[in-house]
């Protein structure tokens, strides 16, 4: 049974990357991101294109094989075209509004939530209603909109709360 180990990804325009023996550092127009590489997977530079390949035999290093490249190729494509999730807020008197870096939301409770987001994310807030949160890191963009969201997650009798752009959320009927 023979098993795609070798795998390669191409390198977009103004993205720079250096690979050392233990981690893999991109650079773009965006920014700069690095990490580590995992253990039985060893990447190396083509010209222009990026090699990953499987060390060894073992079930852990082929399943990191594919790992590290999905990582790799979310890396180059933060440092080039940032990544981005939009949140909105659905209720009477839910917004949101930046006050220097900070996030400050009104989600219905007795008193403002404040939000202080992590560095090397940023925050925009084009309408009340709406946040757009991006950055370089998939990972930390998507965890930061989670943090957001958890602060008032929506509630499925009347769909308050914040969400993301496009999500559905299942609505139950109130008690008769």
């Amino acid at each position: 049974m023979s098993r795609l180990t070798d795998r390669s990804l191409s390198i977009p325009n103004g993205v720079e990357v250096q690979i050392t023996d233990i981690e893999v550092q991109v650079k773009g127009p965006h920014g700069q991101l690095s990490r580590p590489l995992a253990d039985g997977v060893a990447v190396d530079r083509n010209g222009t294109e990026v090699s990953i390949r499987t060390v060894g035999e073992s079930r852990q290093a082929r399943a990191m094989t594919g790992t590290m490249q999905a990582l790799l190729r979310n890396m180059m494509a933060g440092v080039s075209t940032k990544w981005e999730k939009r949140l909105e807020l659905q209720g009477v008197g839910y917004r949101a509004q930046l006050q220097g870096k900070q996030l400050v939301l009104q989600l219905g409770f007795s008193h403002p939530v404040n939000f202080v987001p992590p560095a090397g994310i940023e925050i925009a807030t084009p309408t009340p209603t709406e946040i757009v949160v991006s950055g370089v890191d998939r990972q930390l963009v998507g965890q930061v909109a989670a943090d957001i969201r958890s602060k008032r997650p929506p509630e499925p009798y009347k769909g308050k709360g914040v969400r993301y752009v496009g999500e559905y959320v299942k609505r139950k009927e109130s008690k008769k």
